[in-house]
């Protein structure tokens, strides 16, 4: 078998859930990052009209757009930039100016006449934990784990991933066939405990840290891998994207290349909640949005599972699903969205959910179109069309 993380003990003190009512209503911004650029939409309190400002790096490839929760104004965007390579870029101002990192996610050099690694991309951006003041986390293409203490203009790498040979291994070749490559993602931070951490990686399964990176243990059990590959060797395990929820941060949510997951802490074994989806539909898809008050709701956005993997909503007809027990029932939520002919699909970043009641939903498609529901998903309005590819889609509230 391969390792799998003993149950933590959480202090008695610490196991209180972190529920809170919705805020009042706030002006709202979409981060919306793309494959030629990043848009920013913003939204009045009531999430009726939005304005656009973009592009922003037009011709850029933005893998990920986040808004610092601590500070409200300070922007940080993933960016590749053609032949100047991959970067981070900051603004202090909401996107008023930006400003390129002085040190961005790089690996370490290699010792002589070894062969190295260089990052090809940054796929992931996490704002560090609410006590940790200017910190920040960073996946990248291929496998590696970054942190800033700064705002995000210097990053440093984490030696107990980026140069470990048992995660080298798990994390297969840099052609393991991942569109665009291989990525570190799904960033997790306990908001109880920063040094409580989780990512994932496509490939090479699911990883947790109670001391704040210096050890890790792996979080694989009960995920299935593709029919033929051995389920013991991380390589094969492609987890798509892990969600922590806010509400309940001993519960965690797993849309994987092989179904939706989900975790209750201090069990260390994944369930697999996506077999109540319809059969016609099946539970494979890329994003999870987790419900910001209520541990038991959450939201997939299927696509086509099939031996091909076109990478379209199944039959073209898009929908997405919730669930409001935890995964025992789901329920399709597709009211406003085509109903034929609609091949695109939703990548792992690029659907979020806001805080205010009922919880707002968004999503973008691989073919440019920006969605959004005001009412947790029973009926949907496209708010922008013929963007670019969008890749990742973040909400936040401004004062």
């Amino acid at each position: 078998m391969a390792p799998t993380t003993k149950p933590r003990a959480v202090p008695s003190a610490a196991r209180t859930s972190t529920a809170k009512r919705a805020p009042a209503p706030r002006p709202l911004m979409l981060m919306v990052a793309t494959r030629k650029g990043a848009w920013l939409f913003h939204g009045d309190a009531k999430r009726k009209t939005w304005r656009v400002d973009g592009p922003h790096f037009l011709g850029h490839t933005v893998s990920h757009l986040r808004l610092d929760p601590r500070d409200g104004r300070t922007l940080l965007a993933a960016a590749k930039t053609g032949h100047l390579g991959p970067t981070v870029f900051r603004s202090t101002n909401l996107g008023k100016t930006w400003k390129e990192a002085a040190q961005p996610p790089a690996f370490a050099k290699a010792p002589e006449g070894s062969k190295g690694r260089t990052v090809d991309h940054t796929f992931w951006l996490t704002p560090g934990h609410a006590s940790e003041k200017g910190s920040w986390y960073a996946g990248t293409s291929p496998q590696g784990l970054f942190r800033s203490e700064d705002g995000g203009d210097r990053w440093t790498p984490f030696p107990s991933v980026n140069d470990d040979p048992q995660f080298i291994e798990w994390m297969g070749s840099p052609q393991d066939g991942t569109p665009d490559g291989p990525k570190l993602h799904s960033i997790n931070i306990d908001p109880r405990d920063p040094k409580h951490l989780y990512f994932a990686m496509s490939s090479g399964g699911v990883h947790e840290s109670v001391d704040g990176g210096l050890t890790w243990t792996t979080l694989v059990k009960g995920m299935q891998v593709v029919g033929g590959f051995d389920p013991n060797a991380l390589t094969f395990h492609d987890p798509h994207v892990v969600r922590l929820c806010p509400s309940n941060p001993d519960r965690l949510y797993q849309q994987n290349h092989c179904g939706i997951y989900r975790i209750d802490r201090p069990g260390d074994t994944w369930q697999r909640i996506g077999t109540k989806m319809p059969k016609r539909v099946g539970d494979v898809g890329f994003p999870i949005v987790v419900h910001p008050r209520n541990a038991d709701v959450a939201w997939v956005f299927p696509m086509d599972g099939t031996d091909v993997w076109p990478r379209t909503c199944p039959q073209g007809i898009p929908a997405a699903y919730g669930t409001r027990n935890g995964g025992k029932t789901w329920q399709r939520l597709a009211g406003g969205l085509p109903e034929s002919q609609a091949w695109w699909t939703v990548k792992r970043q690029a659907m979020t959910g806001d805080a205010q009641d009922p919880v707002g939903l968004y999503f973008g498609t691989t073919s440019g179109e920006l969605w959004m529901s005001r009412d947790e998903g029973a009926r949907w309005t496209c708010i922008a069309q013929h963007l670019p590819e969008i890749y990742a889609v973040e909400v936040a509230e401004l004062a």
